[in-house]
């Protein structure tokens, strides 16, 4: 898509004219002197539509420059007089408390008495007479109004509407809304300040790495290349660019690990444990530098502070589920620890060993039996486990026979092979939701 800018000539020669944006310090590009009307003059502005391409700008036409305007020929301004009178910044208006005055008066005596003639606004005609006719209410005196109920409906507040907290109509205060908990926040000061420090040939290379890395690059250019054919313009060379986008590509990817990690140092505390290990984990795919290693240093100690409080509530966990011979929530425990390289002691392994062999017995119910067995599985104590017995039921022997590669000890009590272990299962890998990974060509 072209812009418009203002374009100064710097030379002539011949049927080429070069030049520069107005106010720049080096010429910019060439252009055809037919394309400037009544010819080019050096030293001279004129408004021109460019077109940014990968290997710099192309004029497309040229016009005149502004002139001022007819209704203004001696080029006068209207003078903005600004008032000496000082007024408030902000004006505050209480909203009345109720609504509004009362013909019959303000006071509440008045107000009852003036309904007890009929006198009320809106009332219609013979109102009065019905109510006289009527005669008092026999459950409550002449001239006295019930007392409300404490607590039915209070006063209302002395505030006034502009300082009472606000919400929706379940009477909730409106809360900030900022993305998905525990997200990283989205920075883009380092990637700014890089392409701020590009050249404009290397500045539509960079973006295209931003977006998608060398791919993102190579179809762009194919896609060019291949309107300039339809057009009849030159082409690019495919083999310049990637020789830029390659130079490009350290200093891009060292611009996005900053954002990140200066997104997860921002966030603290609220930042999910598995995103800060993500970030911590991708310094290792990137060229550092000082600035870099910094934040990969606190990144690096805020991730180990966390685990260490994690490990220590799932250790005493695990003790508490121990002491209360809870096996099947300490299997849990086992089967889940807060980090890959989290492991239990040596006396915790034996004496989970020694609680799961024996409470799986062929006496226990079959439920619960299969509960322990399926737990069992996931740990990796399995194949030190050795149950006593199995139910007298066709599931469970189905289990026992489906786990014997896991817990070889079934193999035994069934009297069959020990079948080989079963292959480590891998958890399914969520889809990217994210930018795609900046990979090296």
């Amino acid at each position: 898509m072209s812009r418009r800018i203002e374009i100064e000539i710097t030379s002539l020669n011949g049927d080429v004219a070069t030049w520069r944006a107005a106010g720049a310090k080096l010429p910019k590009g060439v252009l055809q002197a037919s394309l400037v009307p009544g010819g080019p003059v050096v030293g001279s502005i004129y408004r021109a539509d460019v077109e940014q391409f990968m290997e710099g700008m192309e004029v497309l036409s040229v016009m005149p420059p502004k002139t001022a305007s007819p209704l203004d020929p001696r080029k006068e301004r209207l003078e903005l007089i600004v008032s000496e009178k000082s007024v408030p910044d902000v004006t505050v208006t209480y909203a009345s408390k109720g609504r509004g005055p009362r013909r019959d008066g303000d006071d509440r005596g008045e107000r009852g008495e003036g309904r007890r003639d009929g006198a009320k606004r809106g009332a219609r005609p013979g109102a009065k007479e019905r109510s006289s006719d009527r005669g008092p209410r026999p459950d409550r005196p002449s001239g006295e109004r019930p007392e409300r109920p404490v607590g039915e409906r209070g006063p209302r507040s002395e505030r006034p509407r502009s300082e009472r907290p606000q919400g929706d109509r379940t009477g909730r205060p409106n809360r900030e809304r900022s993305g998905p908990p525990g997200a990283p926040p989205v920075t883009t000061t380092f990637r700014n300040a890089f392409l701020a420090s590009l050249s404009p040939e290397q500045l539509p290379v960079a973006e295209q790495l931003l977006r998608g890395g060398m791919p993102s690059v190579r179809s762009a250019v194919a896609e060019q290349n291949k309107n300039a054919t339809a057009q009849g313009r030159p082409t690019i060379d495919p083999v310049t660019i990637d020789r830029i986008a390659e130079d490009l590509l350290p200093k891009t990817t060292l611009a996005m690990w900053k954002d990140r990690a200066a997104g997860a140092l921002g966030a603290g505390k609220e930042l999910r444990l598995r995103d800060l290990r993500a970030v911590v984990t991708s310094a290792k795919t990137t060229s550092l530098d000082d600035e870099a290693r910094t934040q990969l240093k606190e990144l690096q100690g805020a991730l180990t502070a966390r685990l260490e409080i994690l490990r220590t509530q799932w250790t005493e966990k695990l003790d508490a589920a121990m002491k209360s011979n809870n096996v099947a929530e300490a299997l849990r425990l086992v089967a889940r620890p807060p980090d890959m390289s989290t492991r239990i002691s040596s006396e915790t392994a034996t004496g989970l060993v020694a609680a799961v062999s024996a409470a799986l017995t062929a006496e226990l119910d079959v439920a619960s039996w299969i509960e322990l067995v399926n737990l069992t599985v996931e740990t990796s104590i399995r194949r030190n486990v050795k149950p006593v017995g199995i139910p007298a039921d066709e599931s469970a022997k189905a289990v026992a026979v489906k786990n014997a590669g896991a817990i070889p000890e079934f193999a035994k009590l069934l009297g069959m092979k020990v079948p080989p272990p079963p292959p480590p299962t891998r958890a399914p890998r969520r889809p990217a939701t994210g930018r795609p990974a900046t990979r090296r060509a």
